[in-house]
Formats: C-alpha cells, sequence, structure tokens
C-alpha cells in the first residue's frame, strides 16, 4: 500500500495519524491527535481539529471544516466549504468579558456514518448524526438528527426521499418498499408516521 501523500504548503501536526494512501492537499490543515484512515483525501485549503476521528476512503473537498471531536465514518463524502461544528452556544468571551478558553466550554462532535455524504456549504449543527448512506443538499442546515438512507435538504434540513448506498434518489416500489434505480436493491420503510426510516434487508 502506498505511503500518505503530504503536500508541502499543508500543516500536518506531528501528533496525527495518516494512514497509508492519504493524500493532503494544497493548505489543508490536520490538527494534533486526528487520525485519518487509508485512502482518504483531504482537500484544498480543507480543516480537521484535534483528535477527529475519520475512517477510510473519506473525501474532504476544498474548505470543508471538521471540527472536533467529530466522527467520519468509512466511506463518508464532506463536499466544497461543508461545516461539522460543534459548539451549540458559541461565545467568544465569557459573561466577565474574559476571553473563552477550551477550558471554559464542552465542544460536541458531528457524527457521520459509513457512506453518507454531506454537500456543498451545507451546515451539521454541533452534536447531530447523518445516518448511514444518507445525502444532505447543497446549502443544507441539519438541527436534527438524519436517518439512514434519508434525503435532505433545506434550512432546517428536512426529508424529501430516500437514496440508495449508489446515492441516487429511489423509486417507489409501493408497499413500503423502495428500489435503486442503477443497483436494484430493494429497500423498506418502517416506523411510525414522523419516525419513518429506510432499511436494506440482509445487510
Amino acid at each position: 500500500m502506498d505511503e500518505a501523500r503530504i503536500l508541502a504548503s499543508a500543516d500536518v501536526d506531528e501528533r496525527a495519524k495518516i494512514g497509508a494512501g492519504t493524500a493532503v492537499w494544497h493548505l489543508a490543515q490536520v490538527r494534533e491527535d486526528a487520525v485519518l484512515g487509508v485512502d482518504c483525501v483531504i482537500g484544498r485549503g480543507a480543516y480537521v481539529g484535534p483528535g477527529v476521528r475519520i475512517g477510510d476512503r473519506v473525501k474532504l473537498q476544498n474548505h470543508a471544516l471538521v471540527y472536533e471531536p467529530a466522527v467520519l465514518e468509512d466511506g463518508v463524502f464532506v463536499g466544497p466549504a461543508a461545516v461539522l461544528t460543534n459548539d451549540l452556544y458559541p461565545r467568544s468571551a465569557d459573561v466577565g468579558g474574559a476571553l473563552k478558553r477550551p477550558g471554559d466550554w464542552d465542544a460536541l462532535g458531528v457524527t457521520v456514518r459509513e457512506g453518507a455524504s454531506i454537500g456543498a456549504r451545507a451546515v451539521v449543527v454541533a452534536g447531530r448524526t447523518v445516518g448511514r448512506y444518507a445525502l444532505v443538499g447543497a446549502g443544507a442546515v441539519v438541527t436534527r438528527d438524519v436517518p439512514d438512507f434519508a434525503l435532505v435538504v433545506g434550512s432546517p434540513a428536512r426529508r424529501i426521499g430516500w437514496v440508495g448506498r449508489a446515492g441516487e434518489p429511489l423509486e417507489d416500489a409501493g408497499g413500503g418498499r423502495w428500489r435503486c434505480p442503477r443497483t436494484g436493491e430493494e429497500y423498506h420503510e418502517v416506523g411510525a408516521q414522523g419516525e419513518r426510516r429506510l432499511i436494506l434487508p440482509n445487510r
């Protein structure tokens, strides 16, 4: 397996762990104690915060910002200029007027599950989870957890459909069944109204 490729203009802390085959491009920053898996792509100007955990084959596009303590599982895609935040109640100074330091607040990370994609300029609010193979549309603002396979758009983000593992919108096959037009995989919709979710049987 190839060694990691780190461009000279990238800023990668010596305490970060970079997996084999991973590329860190121009002006990207990877902070201390971050862990990146194998075959990842960290685009120009992207930011990976201290202690962030990134799985294998993850792509962070140009200027994506991933703040600690986020966890991105295998196969995640984060689009250009997307932001994964970590503070629900941000303030620069405390009530006494002193500049806040790391010990003055608790970072609350975003979790992005296997195969999910975050569109360009989307924002995921601190503490939210984006489910497996879900797709967050460009410019969306995610304020609630996103179910597996959900397609969400808007501000605040809302579900408008389902997507399959291939990333394409699923077609309604009737009877609570949804089919992927690319792979033919069939998914089943379950749960009460308002809490609907999708499962891929035998996986």
